[in-house]
C-alpha cells in the first residue's frame, strides 16, 4: 500500500480545484495549472481534500497511485506558494546577469552563454554570482535549473562552476609532487 498515495491532499485557502474525469485543474493566486491523470488511478473530492486511489491492484496502478498524488499536491502548492531553486556560481570571472528575457552567463568560455527563459519561469540575479529561478510548475523550475547548471557543472578540484545552493561538492586533492 502506498504511504504517499493514501494521504489526502489538503487544499490551501485561495485555491480552487476542479475535477473533470481524469483532468484536474488548479487555480490560485500565482496562476493556473492543469493535469491529466493516467487511467490507472481515480481522483475524488471529499470534505478533507482530494483523494487518489488505484483502480485495481495491478503493479502499474499501485506505482501510479503515489506519483499521481504527488503531482496533484505539487500543483496545489505551485498555484498557492510557487517553487524556487537557487544556483550559486563559483569561479574567477564567472557571473550571471539578466538581459531582457534572457540570462547572460559568463562561465569561462570564449563566449557568453545566453539562456532564453521559458514562459512561466522567472529568473532573478540578486548578486552576479547568484541565480534564483521561480515559477508555479515544479518540474519546469527544476528543469531550467538543471539546464543552467549543465553549462558548467562544478568540478571537484577547485569547486568552480554552477551548483545548487544546498549542494555539497566532494572535493579532491590535487596532484602530489
Amino acid at each position: 500500500m502506498s504511504r504517499i498515495g493514501k494521504m489526502p491532499i489538503a487544499i490551501a485557502s485561495g485555491v480552487t480545484l476542479t475535477v473533470d474525469g481524469q483532468t484536474v485543474k488548479a487555480k490560485g493566486s500565482k496562476g493556473e495549472l492543469e493535469l491529466t491523470l493516467v487511467p490507472e488511478v481515480t481522483i475524488s473530492q471529499g470534505d478533507d481534500g482530494l483523494t487518489v486511489a488505484p483502480v485495481d491492484e495491478s503493479q502499474r496502478a499501485r506505482a501510479m497511485w503515489g506519483l499521481s498524488r504527488s503531482l496533484v499536491a505539487n500543483m496545489v502548492q505551485g498555484v498557492s506558494e510557487g517553487f524556487s531553486k537557487e544556483l550559486e556560481i563559483n569561479g574567477v570571472g564567472y557571473r550571471a546577469e539578466m538581459q531582457g528575457k534572457s540570462l547572460k552567463l559568463a562561465l569561462g568560455f570564449s563566449h557568453d552563454v545566453i539562456y532564453d527563459v521559458p514562459e512561466g519561469i522567472e529568473i532573478k540575479t540578486p548578486k552576479p554570482t547568484e541565480v534564483v529561478i521561480s515559477g508555479i510548475d515544479k518540474q519546469k523550475v527544476g528543469q531550467v535549473a538543471a539546464e543552467i547548471r549543465s553549462y558548467r557543472p562544478p568540478e571537484p578540484y577547485k569547486g568552480k562552476g554552477v551548483k545548487y545552493v544546498d549542494e555539497y561538492i566532494f572535493r579532491k586533492e590535487g596532484k602530489k609532487k
